[in-house]
Order: structure tokens, then sequence, then C-alpha cells
């Protein structure tokens, strides 16, 4: 099992289980073996994450940005194993008292099938920022669209500065995938400016889980990275390159038709 995620910056922010033993509440670590895989030419391990599995961690006096600080958020994940539970997916800067605290209390990169306000475009799944009370493709309820072939494979957010956010995310091109695309770029929904961020990191679930209740969400968290100001569109492309050159590769297997492949269960 997985009981801590170790943060490699140095500010010490490990997130652990949200269950007893870990960082309180109500869930259990995810497997170590859930899925494997081959990064740099080396097997690796994914943190596998299935309903009643969560990661938390208190933030708020280590580094993370507070309030209206600006901040960049990364990660890559799977679009293979997903759901559209309650709780949603992979995300991270929320409320320190894990509870749902209002419009701007979280800061986080949503990947799911939940389409909360409608209008999404086939079966999903979709890159989305969760910012408490709502998931946001863009500045509105009203959905931005994504370009076809945009909701597989690896993920990728940008930031939010104060009054502004971005989002991009990667197209699907397998197996080797291409570069990014932005969703949206510009204000962020009414009732969001300015933001009201607390400080703490969740992997895994949503913003009121999990001490008392459990999380219903799936996900893969390959890798991810939080930082403290608004990267540039530089940044973000080598990001994106580095992630590339590390060749994230599954054993894909081509099945008839033009864009239809399958893993392996």
């Amino acid at each position: 099992m997985i009981t801590i995620v170790y943060d490699q910056s140095g500010h010490g922010n490990d997130l652990a289980y949200q269950g007893p033993g870990g960082a309180g509440g109500s869930d259990t670590p995810a497997s170590a073996t859930g899925q494997s895989l081959t990064l740099a030419g080396n097997k690796a391990y994914a943190l596998f994450i299935n309903p009643g599995n969560s990661y938390w961690h208190n933030g708020s006096a280590s580094g993370m940005p507070t309030g209206s600080q600006p901040q960049g958020a990364y990660m890559v994940t799977s679009g293979t194993h997903v759901n559209s539970g309650c709780l949603l997916r992979l995300r991270q800067q929320r409320e320190t008292d894990r509870r749902a605290d209002g419009a701007g209390a979280m800061d986080a990169i949503s990947f799911s099938t939940s389409c909360w306000f409608g209008g999404c475009s086939g079966s999903g799944p979709w890159v989305q920022a969760d910012l408490e009370f709502g998931l946001y493709s863009g500045g509105s309820q009203g959905l931005e669209p994504e370009p076809a072939g945009l909701h597989q494979h690896l993920r990728h957010r940008g930031a939010q500065e104060q009054r502004h956010q971005s989002v991009r995310a990667q197209r699907r091109q397998r197996p080797n995938p291409g570069g990014l695309t932005t969703l949206w770029n510009g204000a962020l929904p009414p009732g969001y400016s300015p933001m009201k961020q607390q400080g703490a990191i969740i992997l895994g679930s949503g913003g009121d889980c999990c001490n008392g209740n459990t999380n219903l969400s799936i996900g893969t968290f390959y890798e991810g990275a939080i930082v403290a100001g608004y990267p540039s569109d530089a940044t973000d492309n080598a990001v994106q390159a580095d992630i590339t050159s590390a060749g994230y590769r599954m054993s894909w297997r081509r099945l008839p038709g033009p864009e239809t492949w399958s893993v392996p269960s």
C-alpha cells in the first residue's frame, strides 16, 4: 500500500492517506501495484486510486499559495481509469478544514466524466477547473468546447492568477502524445474573484472529503507539481516537453478503426 506521497520540493508537503494512522479520516491507502508502466526505460508504478482512497496535507504554513496568490498546477494522469463519482478526480489545493467552504476556496485540476453544468460533448473524460461549488472549463457555467480527440491519456493544467486563470491539456495522440492545447485563458467565473485558497493539498478526492465520509472517485496519478507564481507559456511548454521525453510507455494494442486503442486490464 502507498501510505505517503513524498514532496520532492524540500518544503515537506508530504501527502498522507486520509484515514486512521495517516492524515485522519475515513479512507484507506491505495494499492502500490495497481498499475505498472515503463518510464525513462525503467519499470515504475502509478498511484492507482479507487473509491475509498485519497491523500491530504495542510500546506498553509509550508509554502503553498493562499488567498488569491498566483499558482500553477501540473498533473500527468490516465484517460482510461476515470469515473463520475460525486467527489470527482485528482485535484490539488483546497480547504484546510476538509469542508466545502465556498466559491474560490479550491483551485484544483479535475479530470472526470462529470459534466457539472451540462452541455459537454461526447462521453469524456474532460479537463476542468474545480474552484469549489462547480467544475469550470472556462470563465462561466457555459461549456468551453474541447477540440476533437482531447479527452484521453496525459493531462496538464495551467494556473490561476488573482483574477485570471488558464486551463491547458494534451491532445490524445497515441502512442506518442502531442503538445498542449489551451482550453481557456481569461477571467475567473463570476463569484470566484478574488480566490480564497487556504493552502491544503488534496489528491484523489473533492474539497469536502474525507474526514467523516469516503471518497467515491477513481483515477491514476503518475506525477504532478504545484508551484507558487503564474507559470509562463514557455515554462508550460518546457514542462510538457520534459514529460514527453520521459517516454511513458504502456502495453497499447491497436484495434480495428482509425482512432481505437485499448489497454490490457
